[in-house]
């Protein structure tokens, strides 16, 4: 986690994943290193060899603009890459060191979420911990509940490849949210920890983490696989809690009169009965 060369390191893993056949080069069959040369990704950018070379070893930090656009090119970097890499190669300044006390949702909005009975919802911190979430949103998937963090779940516990129907793509977009969360300040003593405890128990994300994608999902659509009420495909939308930095509320809904949505209907359902037991049991009898 700890590196001086932060640029170079997101530069190196581009370039190892963009393939020359996308610029048509030629490919002689067996390259020492995946990718782009570091030649060829200086010939695409229209720059010199020995001055990429130098922004891949650290001994050049901070590019021009016009050289940070050429490689965002070549690189095909979206909004948000291209942002991290303007934050990469900026000048370094002293950063104020994040709090060390524990995250936690506003008390009202973990109300709201409780208010929301046929919508699952949760709140998320910059870590990806769960700090609220209301009782559909738990009984849709073991990861959205409190205390639970998205990532250890995810690459941890097995229970999670059977939950999400496309397990790849949300352990990648997972991984390149909490990249973004975390932008440059990679010393976060709370980020390097948990970085840590996944790159050594887990080498899905270990390969993930190397590639240094970077990404925040505001919308989409995720499958789920329930062992109640079988297959749902829920859309959801995040949104920034505003006095709250870092923290973000997902929010998911089914296709209006679709199976999903006959499904989660049923699952809220299921819920609230439970919910109703649960409350009669802790009645106090008369005359008690």
């Amino acid at each position: 986690m700890d590196s001086d060369n932060r640029l170079g390191e997101f530069l190196r893993a581009r370039r190892e994943l963009t393939r020359p056949e996308e610029f048509g080069l030629p490919d002689p069959g067996r390259r020492r290193v995946p990718g782009l040369r570091r030649e060829e990704v200086a010939l695409l950018a229209g720059m010199s060899a020995d001055y990429y070379i130098r922004l891949e070893q650290g001994r050049d930090k901070h590019p021009s603009e016009q050289i940070i656009e050429a490689l965002a090119r070549v690189f095909t970097l979206d909004d948000e890459g291209v942002a991290h890499l303007r934050e990469l190669a900026r000048p370094a300044t002293r950063r104020r060191r994040r709090s060390s006390q524990p995250e936690r949702a506003s008390p009202r909005l973990a109300r709201l979420l409780d208010a929301w009975v046929d919508t699952p919802a949760l709140v998320l911190g910059r870590y990806l911990d769960v700090l609220a979430n209301n009782r559909l949103a738990a009984a849709l998937n073991h990861c959205s509940v409190k205390g639970a963090n998205q990532l250890r779940v995810m690459f941890l516990d097995p229970e999670a490849r059977r939950i999400y129907a496309d397990w790849d793509t949300v352990a990648a977009e997972t991984v390149a949210t909490l990249r973004a969360s975390a932008g440059t300040d990679l010393d976060d003593p709370r980020l390097t920890e948990l970085v840590g405890e996944l790159s050594l128990k887990s080498e899905d994300f270990r390969r993930l983490w190397a590639r240094h994608d970077v990404g925040v999902k505001t919308a989409g659509t995720k499958r789920f696989l329930h062992a109640l009420v079988g297959e749902l495909t829920l859309a959801y939308e995040t949104f920034a809690v505003n006095g709250s930095p870092g923290q973000f509320l997902v929010v998911y809904h089914a296709e209006p009169g679709s199976p999903s949505a006959q499904a989660l209907a049923l699952l809220g359902s299921v819920t609230a009965s439970a919910d109703a037991r649960e409350l009669s049991g802790r009645a106090v009898p008369p005359g008690a």
